[in-house]
């Protein structure tokens, strides 16, 4: 129980070209319409207990695959079989109607999985246990917050565990604390031998929680293999951009620092993990354009294991005389929480004097290993004039300019990686003479 087997699934949908074609159509029996295809020959194989991990750009057509999976839209070709009964999360409450009270919802969307009044009935304790809204489970669901909603949306979807459970990025809403009651209630139910699904857009959360993942690329299957390789293809694609050959002819050749030396042009908005939505500010004098980020001799990489030392580079060009400048780095979390900011001041603690000719082109670099636990991050790069004992003068400053991706295997509370050690002691029993 719990095989899933998709076999040549294509899906279309009609696009018509006014509101009369369609009446123009069915009265004279000749298609009006053009074709939209939203998935192409999809074959999966899913055996029971394995964990599969959907992951995609927006529009690949994830949703539209779990739909027809469920039952819930019928593919234009192509069958789907599925072995025992299915619980699936594709919507935050699905089913659940705002005017009556949680409980009455409950046996709605159980009954909408194929469980009896009885069944129902039955689970309804555990049911209020798990989702822990307390007096809210007899109130309308048009005064739960969405984390209320997901609580006892999936209450009731595991209630009975499923041959297939699948769940559409419904768990991002929870709070840390449910979301990690939730995957321990998953764990569980894999280790009975449940099929689980799972959509999201959080590489993290699928290597975590799947072995195997599913890449989907305008409606297609691009790859399909290892969670931790293919969640690294699809960093590449929602955050890299392909070179010409040229380049990376000239890259592979050539040292990293040699290969950003070379050009003045501002290259700065090409390269993967460019954040469009950077804030850019300063005084002039100077202008950032390019960067360059290695990790474990990898350029660009779409993911960095956490603790790696990463070179960070970025190029400058200078339109005026300084006697001296002050490259500057910081990087942040995605809430905008400032990590770990320096400059070359403080780097080489004083050390280091730089002067600067208009016309020049320099290239800095700041290496550190990134001590950070699984996440996203913002990288910004500054460049200033001045005395840092006094006062700095911003030319040119690129916040939050460049996203990165850290990966790491066993996660920690929190955000930075402390490094602490532990040692465990054996308490004395008996009494010491004096």
């Amino acid at each position: 129980m719990g095989k899933l087997v998709v076999s040549n699934v294509s899906k279309a949908y009609k696009r018509y070209p006014g509101k009369w074609a369609r009446v123009r159509e069915w009265l004279t029996g000749k298609p009006c319409h053009d074709k939209t295809w939203v998935l192409r020959d999809i074959n999966i194989t899913i055996n029971p207990g394995e964990a599969v991990g959907i992951v995609g750009v927006n529009g690949a057509g994830k949703s539209t695959l779990l739909k027809i999976i469920t039952g819930t839209t019928q593919p234009t070709c192509g069958s789907v079989q599925i072995e025992g009964r299915v619980a699936a999360l594709l919507e935050l409450g699905m089913g659940f109607h705002p005017d009556f009270t949680g409980r009455q919802n409950v046996f709605m969307a159980g009954q909408l999985l194929g469980l009896q009044g009885d069944e129902i009935a039955a689970c309804m304790p555990a049911i209020e246990a798990f989702a822990e809204i307390g007096d809210y489970i007899d109130r309308p669901v048009r005064m739960y917050s969405s984390g209320m909603q997901m609580r006892l949306a999936f209450s009731v979807a595991t209630a009975v565990r499923p041959a297939v459970l699948i769940v559409d990025e419904a768990l991002s809403v929870g709070d840390a604390y449910f979301q990690a009651k939730c995957y321990q209630r998953i764990a569980q139910f894999k280790e009975q031998g449940t099929t689980l699904l799972l959509v999201s857009h959080s590489p993290g959360d699928v290597v975590k929680h799947c072995e195997r993942a599913i890449m989907l690329k305008k409606g297609c299957v691009e790859e399909d293999g290892l969670s931790r390789v293919v969640t690294n293809k699809y960093m590449d694609e929602l955050f890299g951009k392909r070179k010409t050959e040229s380049v990376a002819l000239i890259e592979t050749e050539m040292s990293a620092e040699n290969a950003l030396l070379i050009g003045v042009s501002d290259d700065f908005h090409t390269h993967p993990g460019y954040h469009r939505e950077e804030h850019r500010w300063g005084h002039g004098g100077a202008v950032i354009i390019d960067y360059l980020f290695v990790a474990d001799g990898q350029r660009y990489p779409s993911r960095i294991e956490s603790n790696a030392v990463t070179d960070f580079y970025f190029k400058v060009r200078f339109d005026v005389d300084f006697d001296n400048v002050v490259p500057g780095f910081l990087i942040k979390t995605l809430e905008g929480i400032f990590l770990y900011g320096t400059n070359s001041f403080i780097s080489t603690q004083g050390r280091e004097n730089i002067s600067a000719s208009a016309g020049d082109v320099k290239v800095f670099k700041f290496s550190l290993p990134l001590t950070l636990n699984e996440g996203h991050y913002l990288v910004s790069f500054g460049v200033s004039s001045g005395n840092p004992l006094q006062e700095l003068i911003p030319l040119d400053r690129r916040y939050d300019s460049v996203l990165i991706h850290v990966g790491r295997a066993l996660q920690f509370w929190g955000i930075v990686d402390m490094q602490a050690s532990f040692h465990a002691l054996n308490a004395q029993t008996e009494s010491v003479a004096p």
